[in-house]
């Protein structure tokens, strides 16, 4: 049977900003999301009979519908029918690198190379936009790690407007291994804290991202795009932002120890990445990195916490085999 093996890369953000509350329930977002080297490795076969079958070498990643990737052959399974009667069921192999519930889109970029290695395995010749709107159906990450890189999202995060790849940026991530974070109870507690204050700038420059806003030819206004299209990486690190942080930091303060330890250790930034409970922080050269790495790690002596050391990454999904 044919098949194919993709390598999916992780993703940060370097800006989050909640703007209010969507007709569909969702927020109204604006975020700046970076992909990373860090990735898994899925496979796609063919198995000839009608069912689907998940593997993963990780114990806590579910191999049912709670996954993205078993939901991702789902879609396609009803998108196309005449593909899946004909070339049967669908095994997915994860081999698991990112770390689970952390919020760096390892269940999102798993569904995308689902979707890329159909494309491919049932000979659909879908386009890049095609596979876009599939995986908006999927989750609000997941047309990201499709194409990766660098890029502004606006709507509940699916509006993707691409800007200057940061390729050359090195980071370290720090994660308690025991911890997970609801990206439901982030949202909805912030929801219920601060909903007073959606569609207003207090405490934060809107312009940074707003601008862009419905505004494709601005792309590059505001100063954390303007920073990134010069790869200004002292300021990228300085304008890092994200709004969970509010509510997440003072419910999980051993979150917040992981942000102090890099702070304390000279990374260029740092910040929790999405609803957390990952921490990063940006470093000019592995060696910095690595150098940040041992530092906290001497600070912050828990062998259950989680280093990586990983660098930006101008790709998506890509196709090994």
């Amino acid at each position: 049977m044919r098949s194919y093996s993709l390598i999916a890369p992780a993703k940060i953000n370097l800006y989050l900003e909640i703007l209010g509350d969507r007709a569909d329930g969702y927020h109204e977002l604006a975020m700046i999301l970076q992909s990373i080297e860090l990735a898994d490795q899925v496979s796609v076969r063919a198995i000839g009979t009608q069912t689907i079958q998940v593997h993963c070498d990780h114990p806590q990643v579910p191999l049912d519908k709670t996954n993205l990737a078993y939901r991702a052959v789902e879609l396609m399974s009803q998108q196309f029918p005449d593909c899946w009667a004909q070339f049967g069921g669908v095994e997915v192999t994860i081999n698991k690198n990112i770390p689970v519930a952390a919020g760096l889109a390892g269940g999102s970029t798993n569904a995308a190379a689902v979707l890329v290695g159909l494309n491919m395995l049932w000979q659909l010749g879908l386009t890049q936009p095609e596979l876009q709107e599939l995986a908006a159906k999927l989750g609000s990450d997941v047309p990201f790690c499709l194409a990766g890189g660098t890029a502004i999202a606006t709507g509940r995060g699916e509006e993707l407007d691409p800007l200057p790849n940061l390729d050359s940026f090195y980071l370290v991530l720090a994660k308690h291994q025991n911890l997970a974070v609801s990206t439901a109870w982030a949202y909805q507690t912030y929801r219920s804290q601060f909903s007073h204050t959606y569609g207003r700038s207090e405490g934060v420059d809107k312009s940074i991202i707003t601008e862009t806003i419905n505004l494709p030819t601005r792309v590059h206004s505001g100063s954390m795009v303007q920073a990134i299209s010069n790869k200004n990486f002292a300021k990228i690190g300085q304008l890092l932002y994200n709004d969970l942080e509010q509510v997440v930091l003072p419910n999980y303060p051993q979150v917040l120890q992981l942000r102090q330890a890099f702070e304390n250790n000279g990374a260029l930034g740092t910040m929790m990445s999405g609803s957390g409970p990952t921490v990063f922080a940006l470093c000019q050269s592995q060696e910095q990195a690595q150098a940040l790495l041992q530092h906290a790690q001497s600070e912050i002596p828990d062998p259950n916490i989680g280093f990586w050391v990983t660098k930006f990454a101008s790709h998506g999904i890509q196709i090994v085999s």
